[in-house]
């Protein structure tokens, strides 16, 4: 695939809202794989926003009622525009309101807006292992917004084709080894680093990335070629120990130079 190819020649534009912890390292991902970033949040504006974009990323870290106002316009304007969206459902797993609001506010709305599948956008509903569990498992409670290292690829794949399967569509399952499924087609990805988890932000910045990736190719291949993209990228910037600051500035050199061929070469990608 060129995806690369096609977004650095297309210049996508991609609506990303955003936790102002990572806004910086979303757009600046954006920008160097070539699309255009908006991080628009505010209600009044976001539906004009969004109908001008090619794909549109939420995310719920640190969110507040303004910014959930605006993802539930945003996400209503993409599902009429039929454009890809990414989800990132950060901290539903330790907050209540997330989960009630992904479900009551974003879920029920595919409901209400798309009468058959075929009128649907491409939905990826991204989240740590963690997160994936209390989307699918009511009784799931996690700590903060960082993955439960007791939870294992085995189970979580199980858990992440019937969530698939329940909200008709892709779920992405980020960790130490990814995995993407849409409950038909499951990719598992190995690549990464320790240093991608040392650092706040890297989570997002997937989130950023699949939907540039997206717009440029709607498919579930995409998704797990920008977790593969990712992974790469920390593992070219952790070839020699440096500190955090260095890791995230070498990280973001990486996104901005890999090309088509270097994940041709180097995913680890396995298809299940």
């Amino acid at each position: 695939m060129e995806i690369i190819k096609k977004l650095k020649d297309s210049n996508k534009l991609i609506h990303c809202i955003t936790n102002p912890i990572s806004m910086m390292q979303c757009a600046n991902s954006v920008l160097g794989l070539g699309a255009r970033p908006i991080m628009a949040e505010h209600p009044a504006e976001v539906v004009e926003i969004t109908n001008s974009a090619d794909a549109l990323l939420i995310n719920l870290g640190n969110i507040s009622d303004v910014r959930m106002e605006a993802m539930r316009k945003s996400f209503e304007t993409a599902l009429y525009k039929r454009i890809p969206i990414v989800v990132d459902a950060v901290g539903v797993a330790c907050s209540d309101i997330r989960k009630e609001f992904f479900y009551k506010k974003l879920i029920s709305a595919v409901e209400s807006i798309c009468i058959s599948k075929d009128s649907r956008p491409l939905l990826v509903i991204k989240g740590n292992y963690s997160e994936i569990k209390a989307l699918y498992d009511d009784n799931y409670k996690g700590s903060g917004v960082d993955g439960d290292a007791s939870l294992n690829t085995e189970d979580i794949a199980s858990v992440a084709k019937e969530l698939a399967k329940d909200l008709d569509a892709v779920i992405l399952a980020s960790g130490k080894t990814d995995i993407v499924t849409d409950a038909e087609r499951t990719y598992v990805v190995a690549n990464g680093v320790k240093e991608l988890g040392m650092i706040t932000g890297t989570g997002c910045m997937l989130g950023a990335i699949c939907a540039s990736f997206l717009s440029a190719q709607e498919d579930i291949e995409a998704v797990a070629e920008a977790c593969a993209f990712l992974g790469i990228a920390g593992e070219r910037a952790a070839k020699e120990p440096v500190g955090s600051g260095t890791f995230l500035v070498k990280l973001l050199d990486e996104v901005s130079l890999l090309q088509d061929e270097d994940i041709r070469k180097l995913a680890k990608i396995r298809k299940e």
